[in-house]
């Protein structure tokens, strides 16, 4: 069945993946990282050859660890940027964001630059916090602006919201899920407030412990 989805008019439009590269263990989850650009790939319809993306992150060498962004644009060529990976904070102050998601927005499955309300929402982050969590419009919660949310409940359990509430699968927690230290499920404010400890975080930084803050 042909993808209903094509890459995007809006310039410069690019694939992405944002790996962490430590100097004892190199590209953390490289394989899962590539093997997500290549099914968005895959699905837009975009070239994409894996021995070309791994030669491009090779060009990333240092001695700190390093942030690095590799993109694809429509025409199947990779770049690389890298940046200084700073250490975590001990807790982030997230918020609840007042702009929804929409559960079929299919842009919401694949990580590209056609992001613009996660792009604004971040860039107009209120002072003391560093996260919004969006829900969507049934009332159901997604995600963050750049990472997923995982919900510690009270029984022992540790739940991510599903992806048919409109969120992207993070390398993060496809990991958890596959290691089946993390369940999927629809998620509300009610699961959020019932927490015994709530954390967002994305395969960059790991899991981050929150705290919420009214804006």
């Amino acid at each position: 069945m042909e993808s209903p989805l094509r890459p995007s008019a809006e310039p410069d439009f690019r694939l992405i993946e944002t790996l962490a590269f430590r100097p004892e263990q190199g590209f953390v989850r490289q394989d899962r990282h590539l093997a997500r650009m290549a099914r968005t790939a895959s699905a837009l319809g975009v070239p994409f050859n894996s021995d070309e993306a791994t030669a491009v992150l090779n060009e990333a060498v240092g001695d700190t660890p390093l942030r690095c962004r590799l993109t694809l644009d429509a025409s199947g060529v990779f770049d690389l940027t890298t940046g200084v990976l700073a250490g975590n904070p001990p807790i982030w102050r997230v918020a609840l964001s007042d702009q929804r998601l929409a559960s079929n927005d299919l842009w919401l499955r694949y990580k590209t630059t056609h992001r613009a309300l996660y792009d604004s929402a971040r860039a107009a982050l209120p002072e003391g916090i560093d996260e919004l969590l969006f829900l969507n419009e049934l009332d159901e919660l997604c995600e963050g602006t750049i990472t997923n949310l995982f919900l510690e409940m009270p029984d022992g359990r540790v739940l991510t919201p599903a992806l048919s509430s409109g969120l992207l699968p993070g390398i993060l927690r496809e990991e958890l899920l596959d290691k089946e230290t993390v369940i999927e499920a629809v998620l509300t404010l009610t699961d959020l407030k019932n927490a015994q400890t709530v954390y967002m975080g994305n395969s960059l930084r790991g899991l981050i412990r929150v705290e919420f803050r009214d804006t």
